[in-house]
């Protein structure tokens, strides 16, 4: 890895932090490669459970390295991080304007420092804000708020992200991290893998199908989850009354669920 992106895993958490903090970690196309690469880690390593992305303070990133050409820094990375099939968390500490909120959209959970400055400014640039922010923003903002951010390039703080529905916490930018780590090691010593992977993605893919649809793969999901490694230690953990130890693979017990046609809903073998 490159100094642009430090990469830590322990306790089943992986912590990637954008690290050029005299640019306020500015976004250039070799963090994007760099971070691509570590989600793609994170995605078939069963050890890693949670993925929390943060940056080296004072912001979480302060947009596009202008240094490089409009168009040439982009947010869109592979795999963008609700792919990912691990819960990520944005441990957004600082500001987060252009990609770098984009970059936080695209995370499951968003814990913001409050007195940061969020925004998509790209119109008042001469370009469009990409990263997906008109698929992610709409989803967790609404219509109205996301053609609010979008079309007039404004700030806000983190008390208006938190009240737009953005942010799951709008914190002092110290609080952010801990809070975000926290959240990961609840999930990673509480919840069982593989039905936490699923249900991340159903979540993500749910909101373009119909409710038919939604309820026969929660049926079908759930049939596989229970006849699935963990799904047999849930049942002996309860009939032996103690805490289970999950030990399931995400990606050996992965189902055959679609991963490349965005025009055609997931689906099972």
């Amino acid at each position: 890895m490159s100094s642009e992106l430090l990469v830590d895993v322990s306790a089943g958490i992986a912590v990637l932090t954008l690290n050029r903090p005299a640019q306020q970690n500015a976004f250039t196309p070799a963090m994007a490669t760099e971070l691509s690469s570590a989600l793609q880690r994170c995605d078939v390593e069963d050890s890693i459970r949670v993925v929390v992305i943060t940056g080296t303070p004072p912001a979480f990133c302060a947009g596009a390295d202008l240094s490089s050409r409009v168009g040439d820094v982009s947010a869109t990375i592979d795999p963008p991080p609700w792919r990912v099939r691990k819960p990520v968390i944005a441990a957004v500490n600082g500001h987060a304007v252009g990609i770098g909120l984009a970059l936080a959209l695209q995370c499951d959970l968003r814990y913001m420092a409050q007195d940061a400055v969020y925004g998509l400014n790209q119109v008042r640039r001469g370009v469009l804000a990409d990263g997906y922010v008109h698929w992610t923003l709409p989803r967790l903002a609404g219509m109205a708020n996301a053609a609010d951010i979008m079309l007039t390039g404004r700030t806000f703080d983190g008390d208006e992200a938190k009240a737009m529905g953005l942010a799951n916490g709008a914190l002092s930018a110290g609080e952010v991290l801990p809070t975000a780590l926290a959240i990961a090691h609840d999930i990673a010593n509480g919840s069982a893998p593989l039905p936490v992977a699923l249900s991340k993605r159903l979540l993500w893919e749910g909101i373009g199908m119909t409710p038919a649809m939604v309820g026969r793969l929660e049926t079908d999901l759930n049939e596989r989850v229970g006849k699935s490694i963990d799904g047999g230690e849930a049942m002996a953990a309860f009939r032996d009354r103690r805490q289970p130890n999950w030990s399931g693979s995400v990606t050996e017990e992965w189902p055959a669920w679609d991963r490349n046609d965005a025009s055609e809903q997931p689906g099972l073998d």
